[in-house]
């Protein structure tokens, strides 16, 4: 938008004072004019003024005719008076009315010139507002560019760190993996060669519980042999010794030998559940367990439970489970009712010494 000159004094008073001039130059050719066109009036008869002296000569007709003629003449003096008085306050209504005229105008000249004035200081502020306004706008259009280049600064620059991290961290992440993947290689072999001394550890264990559960078996079978054949001769000669004695005599000996009779099934029952014991791995010397044992007449195992734990379930189960696989001791059949009641359900204590006879 092209700014527009403000006129200067000079020019702003210019075309006012030449409409000044043409406005007197008007006034005065309109009062030449009045005067031109005033019709002609009949020139002033001088005003005599006399004395009249009644004359004993003069007639009084005479005396009349003069003092009519004197009475006109003062009548035409006073209507020209009157007329040029007229013409006079006409000049000057005129002269005022043109003059108010001019006030008037000039009033308006300068109520214009005030209002152009008024105006041309309301466009400059209203200019100089826009211009400020725009200068504001400039100014934060400028540091909303500056803070955009700011944000996009640190944007990237935290793109740049993030990206920098990332890339240490997946170094770091392979670094670790490589030597985690070492570690686990070390860590397997190791693992391997700790396997493989276990298995043969194992199976040099596995020959050595062979050899020995084989002489266990050997030693085993050779005690129930001679128990029985000791069980057979002890029941032999309390037979012989109830029928050979007094019946005081007979009871007697039928109570020691039931007490006898029953230790030797103790440790019978104790050399059977051995036979068929898996010896658990948490199994330890000094373990107790105390099992709770229902049985039949004929000898046939009914219930096992556990009545105190020895604080192993692995060692109280493989207890349980050796005492279960008797099944049935034949040994038992054809003890007297009195022999047996002790049997049917009573208790007894295992460790692993005894299951590793």
């Amino acid at each position: 938008m092209q700014q527009q000159r403000e006129p200067s004094a000079s020019e702003s008073y210019f075309w006012p004072s030449v409409w000044a001039i043409a406005l007197h130059v008007l006034v005065f050719g309109m009062l030449f004019v009045s005067f031109a066109m005033t019709p002609d009036l009949p020139p002033a008869k001088p005003i005599v003024q006399a004395t009249l002296y009644q004359l004993k000569s003069k007639s009084q007709a005479t005396t009349q005719t003069n003092q009519k003629i004197a009475g006109e003449a003062q009548k035409s003096a006073a209507r020209q008076t009157e007329v040029e008085q007229m013409e006079q306050k006409k000049v000057e209504q005129e002269a005022v009315k043109a003059a108010a005229e001019q006030k008037k105008e000039e009033a308006a000249q300068k109520a214009e010139e005030s209002k152009k004035a008024d105006e041309a200081k309301k466009a400059d502020e209203a200019k100089k507002a826009d211009e400020a306004k725009k200068a504001e706008k400039a100014a934060e259009a400028k540091k909303a560019e500056e803070k955009q280049l700011a944000d996009i600064a640190k944007k990237k620059s935290e793109e740049e760190a993030k990206k920098a991290a990332e890339e240490e961290a997946k170094k770091k992440a392979a670094e670790e993996a490589k030597k985690k993947i070492v570690e686990d290689a070390k860590k397997k072999a190791a693992e391997d060669a700790k396997k493989k001394a276990e298995a043969d550890e194992a199976k040099k264990k596995v020959a050595d519980d062979a050899k020995k559960k084989a002489a266990a078996d050997a030693t085993k079978k050779k005690a129930q042999e001679a128990a029985r054949k000791s069980a057979e001769e002890k029941k032999a000669q309390a037979l012989a010794d109830l029928l050979s004695d007094t019946p005081q005599r007979q009871q007697a000996l039928a109570d020691e030998r039931g007490d006898e009779v029953a230790g030797s099934f103790d440790d019978l029952i104790r050399a059977r559940a051995a036979e068929g014991w898996t010896r658990p791995p948490s199994a330890r010397k000094g373990m107790t367990v105390v099992l709770q044992i229902g049985m039949l007449p004929d000898g046939t195992v009914t219930s096992v439970s556990v009545a105190k734990s020895s604080g192993d379930g692995s060692f109280d189960s493989s207890a349980v489970a050796a005492v279960k696989n008797i099944g049935r001791l034949t040994e038992m059949q054809g003890m007297k009712p009195s022999d047996f009641a002790p049997y049917r359900s009573f208790k007894m204590t295992f460790t692993p010494e005894d299951l590793a006879l």
